[in-house]
């Protein structure tokens, strides 16, 4: 039988560690956003809210279980806060569509998030509200709030999708819609777009909202190495210090690894008919660069190539004076 990629349909959580269920269809889709934060302990594809005990793929791809495909979200709720994964949620999904999400239709593929406790269930229903006012102009939206029954597992070729059918999981993900939609709807619409092109000098524009690259080796901080760190542009959001910073050759600022791991939200970019992972900033969601696994420097060989124009830098003897003197433990 030919695998697909599951919805991603359904968040849980615990304290400490935490689990959520997120629904937004084909659920191994779902399982990249989320698997390269810190304190994200596991991500499993499965089922969730139906009456068929023990469900297979087939079974739920009918449509007569009840049940939603799902990823059920293991983390450390000391590393990761429940309400930043509702935030990468919603910034994967079409929360307007009642009948599916992108190419999959059916009620397996509508958009829910499942709670374990009053907390949660309060902090998604305020999150939902936001989200609805904020971007949908009060108008409806979709995706249910339901209390989690019994979850369960996917099929083995399901797990881990993103990985173990790399090529086909990023033909799907182009070509189903969802990130034509993504790109629109929150890459190039943030709410405060027509301040920022009054307030950000053209480059900076350019790059934080339109994805464009600056020229290597003529920006302004490819070359600089003094001790500090550097923040989002637009929203002053500490992303990377100058402990992790290197010079890679490449003409523009190179990192090892942000400053803190939930700073940052990845995403892939099929743009000149290549396949890079985009990095954004998680706080306002403006573009930054690419994250490539060409670095000779650290274990895991990642090097984050960022634009200088989506980035400020905060000397350490300035720290204090602007607010970041929490972040000096970053620099030494």
């Amino acid at each position: 039988m030919k695998s697909t990629p599951i919805s991603l349909n359904i968040t849980f959580m615990y304290i400490r560690f935490a689990y959520l269920i997120l629904i937004a269809s084909t659920s191994p889709v779902l399982v990249k956003p989320f698997i390269s934060y810190e304190g994200v302990e596991d991500v499993v594809s499965g089922y969730i809210g139906g009456h068929k005990e023990n469900p297979s793929y087939k079974e739920v791809s009918s449509g007569e279980t009840g049940h939603y495909e799902a990823v059920k979200i293991i983390f450390d709720n000391d590393k990761i806060k429940y309400t930043e994964i509702l935030n990468i949620f919603w910034k994967q999904i079409d929360p307007q569509d009642e009948s599916g999400q992108f190419a999959d239709r059916g009620s397996q593929y509508r958009t829910a998030i499942f709670y374990t406790n009053e907390k949660q269930r309060q902090e998604a229903e305020e999150a939902k509200k936001s989200i609805q006012d904020l971007y949908y102009n009060g108008k409806e939206i979709a995706t249910d709030i339901l209390e989690a029954g019994d979850f369960y597992p996917a099929e083995d070729y399901h797990q881990n999708y993103c990985k173990t059918n790399s090529k086909h999981y990023s033909v799907y993900y182009k070509n189903s819609g969802r990130y034509n939609f993504v790109k629109a709807k929150w890459d190039r619409n943030n709410l405060n777009r027509n301040s920022l092109r009054n307030s950000l000098k053209d480059i900076e524009f350019e790059v934080t909202q339109n994805d464009m690259t600056e020229v290597p080796f003529e920006n302004e901080y490819f070359d600089n190495f003094e001790k500090g760190i550097y923040v989002d542009l637009v929203d002053g959001r500490p992303l990377f210090s100058s402990k992790d910073k290197f010079d890679s050759g490449c003409g523009w600022p190179a990192f090892s690894r942000p400053i803190e791991d939930t700073v940052l939200m990845e995403r892939t970019d099929y743009s000149f008919g290549m396949e890079r992972t985009e990095v954004r900033s998680l706080g306002s969601n403006c573009h930054l660069g690419h994250v490539f696994n060409d670095n000779p420097f650290s274990e895991d060989g990642l090097r984050y190539c960022i634009n200088s124009a989506a980035i400020k830098f905060i000397s350490y003897d300035k720290m204090e004076e602007c607010g970041y003197g929490e972040y000096k433990k970053y620099v030494k």
